[in-house]
């Protein structure tokens, strides 16, 4: 899952992001309100870390310009205003959750991963189709009850078809979740990536099916 960090402290920014891609995320990092309201326009995130004191464009303004778009990317607002006036005004103007610093990291990705699951339509920590199963808590597959050797890219691409179970997603949508900003965006790449996880779910009642010009979905099917 593809998230923006907005956040001017560079040192916070740096040491967030680490933790975050060892969480499986892949994160994209801006210092002003300016460039995330361009990334905004231009690319698709899963989510949006937003500090509100921000240089060129406040976070506020970053905010309203992206729900004026009618663009529904979860917004977890991120900043040292810890006042009930500044909380309501954030949420009334469209962000879905708050965080004050300084946060416990713990609590910070707990509100991530209940984000992504709203956004995603998943009720339950646990997604089950057959015999796979994938906790977003953990980001881990298991297989017939034992885990799932994944790659960090394979483990990307079934995330998001997991996360998806039973709707398509296009190559285009599950390449931008993979890549950075600074990495070579590559749709082709995606192909490989469904190749490998086809074959270590062979024998499973868990397939990825192909939908000809239109994406891959996860779905059970009956084992023949």
């Amino acid at each position: 899952m593809r998230i923006l960090l907005v956040e001017d402290n560079q040192e916070l920014a740096e040491w967030l992001g680490r933790t975050l891609r060892r969480q499986h995320y892949t994160v994209d990092w801006v210092g002003n309100g300016a460039d995330a309201d361009f990334l905004l326009r231009s690319e698709r995130f899963d989510l949006v870390i937003l500090d509100l004191t921000l240089p060129k464009m406040d976070g506020q303004e970053v905010l309203r310009r992206l729900r004026g778009r009618h663009n529904s990317t979860p917004v977890l607002v991120l900043t040292a205003n810890n006042t009930t006036q500044s909380r309501v005004s954030e949420l009334d103007h469209g962000a879905d959750d708050y965080v004050a610093k300084p946060f416990e990291v713990e609590e910070l990705e707990a509100r991530i991963r209940v984000l992504l699951r709203r956004s995603s339509q998943v009720a339950q920590p646990l997604v089950e189709c057959g015999e796979l199963v994938y906790d977003s808590n953990s980001h881990e597959f298991t297989l017939r009850g034992q885990p799932l050797a994944l790659t960090p890219r394979e483990r990307a691409v079934l995330e998001l078809l997991a996360l998806k179970l039973g709707t398509t997603v296009s190559k285009n949508a599950l390449a931008q979740s993979l890549f950075s900003l600074d990495e070579t965006l590559s749709v082709d790449a995606i192909e490989i990536y469904v190749h490998r996880l086809r074959k270590k779910l062979e024998g499973s009642d868990a397939a990825i099916v192909t939908l000809r010009g239109l994406g891959y979905v996860l779905r059970r099917v009956q084992r023949g």
